[in-house]
């Protein structure tokens, strides 16, 4: 996952910021963001997982799909090359799309009656 990861952020976001990886690594962050959301809504909504397999799937693969390392490195690349401005942007869309994808991968999950 993590090389489908680099490999998104490498094709998408290179032509959009000029840079290799914003808009990658933001939709990459939002998706993992979203499923996370969903597996949190299903063991919200009564979905027997056991402990260790969800830190599996929450801390292992999505946590590998997520590159929080990689934000970082993306948000100081667009400082030095295109301002403060720029940089916070992506800072903000990143933390907030990444916030509502969780909370409406987990409402979906959460009120969809699967686990009832």
């Amino acid at each position: 996952m993590l090389f489908c990861a680099m490999g998104l952020a490498l094709s998408i976001g290179a032509g959009l910021f000029g840079i290799a990886g914003p808009l990658g690594t933001l939709l990459v962050n939002i998706a993992g963001s979203g499923l996370m959301g969903c597996l949190a809504g299903a063991v919200a909504a009564g979905m027997v997982l056991p402990e260790a397999w969800r830190g599996f799937f929450a801390i292992g693969l999505l946590g590998a799909l997520t590159t929080f390392s990689s934000f970082a490195l993306d948000a100081d690349q667009l400082w030095q090359k295109q301002g403060m401005a720029m940089a916070g942007a992506y800072v903000m869309a990143s933390v907030l799309s990444s916030l509502l994808a969780f909370g409406a991968g987990f409402w979906a999950v959460r009120h969809s009656g699967m686990w009832q």
